[in-house]
C-alpha cells in the first residue's frame, strides 16, 4: 500500500510552512474545482504535513467564496487523517478576551448558500455532527496552548456567519444572549466537510476583538482597526509554535471518533 503524502493537514498560510525546510508545492485537481491554492508539503519531526492557505497565499478569497469542498478533498486525497484548523475570531462574551485562544467543541451554522456536503446522491450518508471536533486533538491543543503561556478556553461554541459583512448590533447581541463564545466566518462547512471525509479535526479560535453587540451594550469600549490588526499579528505569530508543537505530539496511530463517523451512516444500497 502506498504511503500517504501527508499524515497531518493544516489550514493556514505561509506563516506555518515558512518555518520549515524542503517545502514542496503541489497543485491538486479535485472533482469539486480548484482549492484555494497549492498545497505545500513538508516533513517535520518525521511526520509528513500538508499546509493549505484557505484564503489563498495572498488572502484574495473572501470567506463566502472559499471552495471548502475542494480544500478538504485535497487534504483527504493526500492521505491526511488529522486536520488542524485555526481561525481568527471575535469574542461574544466579556470573559473571552482579545489574545485568548478558544478550542471550540461546537459550531452553529448561520451561513447560507455554501456547498456543505460531499454526498449529493446517488450515494447518501447522514453524518452525525453532534460532536464535530476530535476530543483527542482538542486535548493536545489545550495542553500545548497552556504550556505556551496563552490563556485558553477549553470549551466554546463558534457561530459561523456568512461574511464578508460583520454582524449588526442586534445580531451580535442575539448570539451573545444565546451563550455562544466565538464568532467567525470559516468554520462551517470546513469542519463538517472534514468530518464527512472521516478526518479528525480540531479548531483553535484566535480572538482578535470583541464583537459589536458587547460594545453596543456598553460593556466593552470600541477598538480601532489598528488595535485589531495588532492583536491579529500577535496571535498569528503565537499560533505558529502552537501548531508545530501539536504536530510533534500527534501520534499517527491516534484513533479518533471522527474516523468512524461513516460507519452505519449510509442510507439504502
Amino acid at each position: 500500500m502506498e504511503a500517504p503524502a501527508a499524515d497531518i493537514g493544516v489550514f493556514g498560510g505561509s506563516g506555518f510552512y515558512s518555518l520549515l525546510s524542503g517545502v514542496q508545492e503541489l497543485k491538486i485537481e479535485t472533482p469539486f474545482g480548484e482549492p484555494s491554492d497549492s498545497v505545500f508539503l513538508a516533513e517535520f519531526e518525521g511526520k509528513r504535513v500538508a499546509f493549505l492557505p484557505r484564503h489563498g497565499r495572498h488572502h484574495t478569497i473572501p470567506p463566502h467564496k472559499i471552495n471548502y469542498r475542494a480544500n478538504v478533498w485535497a487534504m483527504k486525497s493526500l492521505g491526511v487523517r488529522y486536520l488542524i484548523s485555526p481561525c481568527a475570531a471575535g469574542s461574544l462574551q466579556t470573559h473571552v478576551k482579545p489574545e485568548h485562544f478558544v478550542v471550540c467543541d461546537q459550531f452553529v451554522d448561520r451561513t447560507r448558500g455554501r456547498l456543505d456536503t460531499f454526498y449529493e446522491g446517488p450515494e447518501v450518508h447522514h453524518i452525525s455532527s453532534a460532536d464535530p471536533y476530535c476530543p483527542h486533538l482538542r486535548k493536545i491543543a489545550i495542553d500545548v496552548i497552556r504550556e505556551h503561556g496563552i490563556t485558553v478556553h477549553e470549551h466554546g461554541t463558534v457561530v459561523v456567519v456568512n461574511g464578508p459583512r460583520f454582524s449588526t448590533r442586534s445580531e451580535s447581541q442575539w448570539f451573545t444572549r444565546a451563550g455562544w463564545e466565538v464568532i467567525s466566518m470559516t468554520q462551517y462547512p470546513e469542519g463538517y466537510l472534514a468530518l464527512e471525509q472521516a478526518m479528525a479535526v480540531v479548531n483553535i479560535a484566535l480572538i482578535t476583538d470583541y464583537d459589536c453587540g458587547l460594545v453596543a451594550e456598553g460593556e466593552i469600549a470600541p477598538v480601532t482597526q489598528e488595535e485589531v490588526f495588532s492583536v491579529f499579528q500577535k496571535n498569528a505569530e503565537r499560533v505558529k509554535n502552537v501548531v508545530l508543537e501539536m504536530i510533534r505530539r500527534i501520534p499517527l496511530d491516534l484513533d479518533s471518533p471522527c474516523h468512524h463517523v461513516l460507519e452505519g451512516s449510509k442510507v439504502g444500497g
